[in-house]
């Protein structure tokens, strides 16, 4: 896949957050708030990073990409619609009947997807495992995982974070969507997170902290930063829930609510420039 540049990649974000917004109306269902906050993370890994071409999306070397939120699949979507794994006339079909693009990510239906995932907790312990594979077979893959900050209250996560370190998986970077929201409340209200990176780094991750996980020179930055050799690493990026709507930005209520056409009419009108 040719490389996007900054400037593209500020106008892809913009078209990925507009079919976001499209397909979860469409369905009149969905979840729109973790869908927006972590574009600029799932843009950057797939169009700087990844080795992965839409017109092979089973090359056993291909880098692989596990979203642990898997709520979040409108987002997944149209990045990979955007970039040819599928016809983006299929954005339309959105958690219809029969469609390839349900509510969450289906490995054996939608091509570019490599695991399916939506029980919270479980996506990054898949992401292990795929970097244990392709370390144990010397393969050269990556392997990139995006998980809500409040599916960390998980446990199964820190197992799978305590077996990346103990296997010293530096071919795993694991980013965390940290926009402070999850269904019932603030992260605090549910069950508070502690400070994030020091947990991170107690678990034997190589942490690095984004002010501004919605600034793509940021994100970009963050993913080019070498593993050190033994050590996983995390991203850990501080994002806006909603983000680029802004009647929806930082409002838990937009976590699994669909907008109205009146809504959806208004948030592509603001994403018009």
């Amino acid at each position: 896949m040719k490389r996007l540049d900054n400037e593209q990649l500020v106008s892809l974000c913009t078209q990925l957050r507009r079919d976001i917004i499209e397909m979860i109306a469409g369905a009149a269902s969905g979840h729109p708030g973790g869908s927006l906050s972590m574009v600029e993370l799932l843009a950057a890994t797939y169009c700087t990073q990844m080795r992965v071409d839409p017109k092979n999306p089973n090359d056993p070397a291909r880098d692989r990409f596990v979203l642990s939120k898997g709520h979040a699949a409108p987002c997944y979507y149209a990045v990979l619609g955007e970039m040819g794994f599928f016809d983006k006339a299929e954005f339309k079909n959105f958690r219809q009947l029969h469609s390839i693009l349900q509510g969450h990510p289906d490995a054996k239906k939608v091509p570019g997807v490599d695991a399916s995932t939506g029980s919270l907790g479980q996506g990054v312990s898949i992401a292990v495992g795929m970097a244990l594979g392709a370390k144990a077979s010397k393969g050269p893959q990556k392997v990139y995982t995006i998980l809500g900050d409040g599916e960390l209250q998980e446990g199964q996560v820190w197992e799978a974070c305590t077996a990346a370190a103990h296997y010293k998986l530096d071919n795993l970077t694991v980013m965390v969507d940290n926009n402070g929201l999850q269904i019932d409340g603030t992260n605090d209200q549910v069950m508070a997170l502690g400070n994030l990176r020091n947990r991170f780094e107690a678990f034997g991750f190589d942490v690095i902290e984004l002010a501004d996980g919605n600034e793509i020179g940021q994100v970009i930055n963050a993913l080019e930063i070498p593993a050190r050799p033994g050590k996983p690493k995390c991203i850990l990026a501080h994002t806006v829930k909603g983000k680029g709507v802004s009647f929806m930005e930082n409002q838990v209520g937009w976590h699994g609510k669909a907008p109205s056409p009146a809504e959806r009419d208004a948030a592509l009108e603001e994403m018009k420039g």
